[in-house]
């Protein structure tokens, strides 16, 4: 027997906020017949193309340290970089900037949502495709 991942749970101050913040940089959208409202405590979310869910869930207490798991994005259009200044118009902040660590056009740069959560964006599979 084996398990599969149901979604993945996000601690956070606001759920609601949280959500919509990440539907925004993913483009999911609410669970069908139960939308996110302001208050609620729990929001989940889903990709509409393949059905990867996350899961907002207020916690009480606040983010402490450096997450112990985190989401790698890739993006759909564009390139690395390009998302990289789209997410920090956005409101995501920089946190570390990986990029050339493995020669010219490789790595990751590493951002904050508005809560503190960590997220890479990696490069584009037509970046990737490219480099060969």
């Amino acid at each position: 027997m084996s398990c599969f991942v149901s979604h993945v749970t996000i601690d956070c101050r606001n759920a609601y906020e949280l959500s919509q913040w990440w539907k925004g940089v993913l483009g999911y959208v609410d669970i069908d017949g139960d939308p996110n409202l302001p208050g609620h405590r729990e929001c989940m979310i889903r990709d509409p193309d393949g059905g990867h869910r996350l899961l907002f869930i207020e916690v009480p207490e606040g983010k402490a340290v450096k997450n112990r798991l985190h989401l790698d994005l890739r993006p759909r259009q564009g390139g690395r970089d390009e998302e990289v200044a789209r997410l920090r118009e956005y409101g995501a902040t920089q946190v570390a900037d990986l990029r050339g660590t493995h020669g010219p056009g490789s790595g990751w740069v590493v951002l904050a949502d508005p809560e503190g959560n960590e997220f890479c964006v990696l490069r584009s599979e037509a970046e990737l495709a490219a480099a060969g």
